[in-house]
């Protein structure tokens, strides 16, 4: 990305690289604890040090990078109790977030909804199932308008990717039938309308994952730090 220096303004190159960065958090490239080095990434992107601070700023405000003073940027981890309230915090606003959706979404957006799990039920890869997992919830998510509601849902969403990544792994093959239950059945409660039952196998869905992440404290210890 060499030469795009001089063709970036400040602002257009610090969203592109907080976007790059933030990709490579969420595939896993960068680890929890891991360190970013804030010259190789100017270099990388052919930037001054100041977009690339912006940048950082960006992503901390996001929960995804933590900032300190005299270390410089890196990227940020959870510990178990923290990981423990954003999932009770999802399990409030999504549930939330899918009610307030739900009316508004389209009988094409539910055949979307039916060929995603498709692909998610015919996929043992854990980054396939971390991708269509996102995109079926996003979907269900979709039809809501309320700005501060949708921002919260991305950000926990963004928070708790490693950790949903270290969950789907520790499930492995033996436990994903449990996961596509789970979606079936909100997928049709969904074609339904019913809001009751949706909103009830949401909450499920998100708590089972907070608990099962709780029995394995390996996951937040055997962070960089």
């Amino acid at each position: 990305m060499a030469g795009t220096k001089a063709a970036l303004r400040p602002g257009v190159a610090s969203r592109r690289i907080a976007e790059h960065l933030r990709e490579q958090i969420l595939a896993g490239q960068l680890s929890p604890g891991e360190r970013i080095v804030q010259d190789e990434i100017a270099e990388q992107f052919g930037a001054s040090r100041l977009p690339v601070r912006e940048a950082l700023r960006i992503l901390e405000s996001s929960g995804l990078v933590t900032l300190r003073s005299s270390t410089g940027a890196w990227v940020a981890t959870m510990e178990q109790r923290d990981c423990e309230i954003a999932y009770k915090i999802r399990e409030r606003v999504e549930p939330l977030a899918l009610v307030e959706s739900l009316a508004a979404l389209s009988d094409a957006d539910i055949d979307r909804l039916e060929e995603i799990q498709a692909q998610i039920e015919a996929s043992d890869d854990v980054e396939d199932f971390l991708r269509l997992d996102r995109e079926l919830h996003t979907l269900t998510y979709s039809g809501c308008t309320v700005t501060e509601l949708n921002s919260m849902v991305n950000r926990y969403w963004d928070m708790t990717q490693h950790y949903r990544r270290a969950f789907t792994r520790l499930a492995g093959p033996d436990r994903k039938w449990v996961i596509n239950a789970e979606h079936r059945l909100l997928i049709e409660a969904i074609q339904r309308r019913d809001v009751e039952t949706a909103e009830h196998v949401l909450i499920g869905h998100i708590k089972r994952t907070r608990l099962e992440l709780l029995r394995h404290p390996e996951v937040f210890s055997s962070e960089q730090h």
